[in-house]
């Protein structure tokens, strides 16, 4: 049986958390059907009704700043699983940095660690076939593994206190490396798809946030894990 773990986020607070990062996964254009499925499951953790389907609205970063409130650790905490959402898929994108920066100015926060990330953008790039063209992302860039360790210390030193964010990040990092497999025409391997290991600098850390996240679950909520091993 689940124990009852008292959290410092009221219901509000992780309503509008959630819907600010529902707005950095709409912020590149790309909102899969992984990302609603994973939107779809909080909902339910979060026993939200018809009445509340505001989160599925993005938010402001005024907005998100008056009902997070002062508190720096409230503030950095969030920023850190918005870099998390903005980054799971290995892409960091302009749009996402923009957003990153200006929910980081309103909540007063100077963290020169996202400023680090930077780093990694990848550039928009225009492909043209038969039909003209079509927008895409550069591959991502490969900074110097040192030129990253201020951002990962930061992203290592975030605190799980809320089982409902907990249970997020369970379900937004995947158990195992994800991605890699060959494709093939007539038998013939065309293209090979790296592990998405190899395609973020930073997922070892994003491994770390979610081992934290089970043992949190585990150990303080005494929740069963199973279903994200």
């Amino acid at each position: 049986m689940a124990a009852v773990v008292k959290s410092p986020y009221t219901k509000k607070q992780i309503t509008a958390w959630l819907r600010a990062l529902l707005t950095i996964a709409w912020a590149d254009g790309n909102y899969d059907a992984q990302e609603q499925n994973l939107i779809a499951q909080l909902t339910q953790d979060l026993a939200l009704g018809e009445q509340d389907r505001v989160i599925y609205q993005s938010i402001t970063p005024e907005e998100l700043a008056e009902v997070l409130g002062e508190d720096k650790n409230t503030g950095e905490n969030f920023l850190r699983t918005a870099v998390l959402v903005a980054i799971a898929d290995g892409i960091y994108s302009e749009p996402e940095a923009k957003l990153l920066h200006q929910f980081s100015q309103a909540l007063g926060l100077k963290i020169d660690a996202l400023e680090v990330l930077e780093h990694t953008l990848c550039e928009p790039i225009k492909h043209y076939d038969a039909e003209g063209a079509t927008s895409g992302l550069s591959s991502p860039p490969h900074p110097h593994p040192d030129l990253l360790h201020p951002l990962k210390d930061w992203l290592d030193g975030m605190d799980i206190h809320d089982p409902r964010l907990a249970r997020f990040i369970c379900k937004m990092i995947p158990s195992q490396c994800p991605f890699e497999r060959d494709i093939k025409l007539f038998g013939h391997k065309i293209v090979h798809i790296p592990p998405l290991c190899k395609l973020n600098p930073l997922y070892e850390q994003l491994v770390g946030l979610r081992f934290r996240s089970l043992c949190y679950l585990s150990d303080d909520c005494k929740e069963d894990i199973s279903e994200y091993i």
